[in-house]
């Protein structure tokens, strides 16, 4: 997988890798090529007791990305799944993108798979801290 050979530094908050650990093997079965995904971003991740790095994506970070391909920016905010709403701009860590996108900061970019299985490459311009729902707080 060339794809991988080049994958940007992530870190993620002690807090949001056991949530995110834990909200994978609940949905392994579901999706189980997002939950692949995701789970060797959480491997591959430096992992920090806090999460006071604000210009790094957490759960509930506002996210202005750039689709280097189609050169379109787009301003999203990483959520859990129950609170997604695409329409809204509220996009789950259990998509493609949602997952490539948790543990950058900003200017890294990654290279990762649409749902069709092609190749795309984002980059992150502008990250505003934010915080996601209770609703996964105790996972």
């Amino acid at each position: 997988m060339s794809e991988l050979r080049n994958l940007p530094k992530i870190t993620i908050a002690a807090a949001d890798h056991a949530r995110l650990s834990n909200l994978v093997a609940g949905t392994r079965h579901i999706s189980p090529d997002i939950a692949e995904y995701l789970t060797r971003e959480l491997d591959r991740a430096d992992i920090m007791e806090s999460d006071c790095e604000p210009s790094r994506i957490s759960m509930g970070s506002q996210v202005e990305y750039r689709d280097e391909d189609t050169r379109q920016i787009r301003s999203i905010r990483l959520v859990y799944p129950l609170e997604a709403d695409p329409g809204n701009g509220l996009i789950s860590v259990l998509t493609p993108i949602g997952a490539a996108l948790i543990g950058l900061s900003e200017g890294q970019s990654i290279v990762w798979k649409n749902r069709s299985g092609v190749l795309r490459t984002l980059t992150a311009l502008k990250v505003k801290p934010g915080s996601s729902s209770a609703r996964y707080r105790d996972m």
